[in-house]
């Protein structure tokens, strides 16, 4: 870690402690998006993590933003994941395959918090089958038409600004989809129902709606056909911000289970002492290392633009499948007080879940892996 990296982390952590810890559970129990918040965020440099200065962004690189991530995540998983979804799939699919033009028009106000950024490629019948979208965007003169409904899309109802995946070819053929950038207010374009979620109740999940959705041709992001491809890729970046929001939930929920186990007392002496917990807390100590370890591999790979398929799929997957297993021995380690909403375990176990299956589930980690590995071999 360098000295600038440990400077970022007082600053995401300081952050966190003054402006979200103190309605992390009332933000929760109602679920409710705060916006403000992230303009705020915005203003502070950290929705615009990677994004370069000459845009307005931070400038800074994949190990600053996995800090930031983690150190939000450990006082809120909600706000991280908004973050996290902010910076790595709207912002990052702009960054990476916009023209000058759409970079220098977006880019500064996703950076500094002006727009929130939402993506869309899930929909209804197709989450881990993305090829098979019903989406479709047909074309008429210098414009697209917009047909179709997306899911599970992130700030789907308060973002400004949208990139979305929809079909402009045939069924099932890689080339035949394309991304859009589509701002809010642009006819035929509606926000859907708001899901009511057993965790991240935060962070704001809704269904979004396309219906005779006119765009211009100027709103597509790279090539026409290239939209699958450029969302595989996309998506290798945001596994590395699922592990890192993983990683945070794991740490928030090991350090609240240290502090409880040697504050909580039975049979004369701290709980800590007992090896039944002394044991819990060596395997979540061990598991985060491991997983600190693997994500900040993948983060630098991704610094130095070198493939990393496998390494940041092996980190998404061990780190959220670690972060449930942790979250789950915490509210254990806590008894029955772990099981009520006055000590924050009970949220890190409820928000964890999600990690296994965002931005591509625990099987499809796996399946990915095993395609690398036996290219490999």
């Amino acid at each position: 870690m360098t000295e600038n990296n440990e400077m970022i982390r007082q600053s995401a952590r300081d952050f966190a402690e003054a402006h979200i810890r103190p309605h992390v559970m009332e933000w929760d129990e109602i679920q409710f998006f705060p916006v403000e918040l992230m303009r705020r965020l915005g203003q502070h440099g950290f929705l615009g993590v990677l994004v370069p200065e000459t845009y307005g962004g931070s400038g800074l690189g994949y190990q600053e933003y996995v800090t930031v991530i983690e150190e939000i995540a450990k006082v809120c998983s909600s706000i991280g994941l908004s973050v996290a979804a902010h910076n790595s799939l709207c912002t990052g699919h702009i960054l990476y395959f916009g023209n000058e033009e759409q970079k220098q028009k977006y880019l500064p106000l996703l950076a500094t918090g002006q727009a929130i950024g939402a993506w869309g490629l899930t929909e209804p019948n197709t989450g881990s089958d993305a090829g098979r979208m019903q989406c479709v965007a047909t074309r008429d003169g210098d414009d697209f038409i917009l047909n179709g409904t997306k899911c599970w899309i992130t700030h789907g109802i308060s973002s400004e600004l949208l990139v979305v995946i929809a079909r402009t070819g045939e069924l099932l053929d890689s080339k035949g989809m394309t991304a859009f950038i589509v701002e809010r207010g642009t006819p035929g374009f509606y926000a859907g129902k708001k899901e009511n979620k057993l965790g991240m109740r935060a962070s704001e999940t809704s269904e979004l709606i396309f219906d005779q959705c006119r765009i211009h041709k100027s709103q597509v992001l790279g090539e026409v056909g290239q939209g699958f491809v450029q969302a595989m890729k996309v998506l290798d970046g945001g596994r590395i911000s699922i592990a890192a929001l993983s990683l945070g939930i794991a740490k928030g929920s090991y350090e609240a289970s240290v502090k409880y186990a040697k504050e909580r007392h039975q049979f004369g002496k701290p709980i800590a002492e007992f090896q039944g917990i002394g044991f819990k807390l060596a395997d979540m100590a061990i598991k985060i290392q491991a997983a600190e370890l693997l994500i900040r591999q993948a983060a630098d790979l991704k610094n130095n633009h070198k493939k990393m398929i496998k390494e940041s799929a092996m980190a998404k997957y061990y780190a959220s499948e670690i972060c449930v297993e942790i979250a789950t021995d915490a509210v254990q380690i806590h008894g029955g007080y772990g099981y009520t909403k006055d000590f924050p375990v009970e949220k890190f176990y409820r928000d964890s879940k999600l990690c296994t299956i965002g931005e591509g589930t625990s099987e499809i980690q796996k399946l990915v892996i095993s395609r690398e590995i036996l290219k490999e071999s």
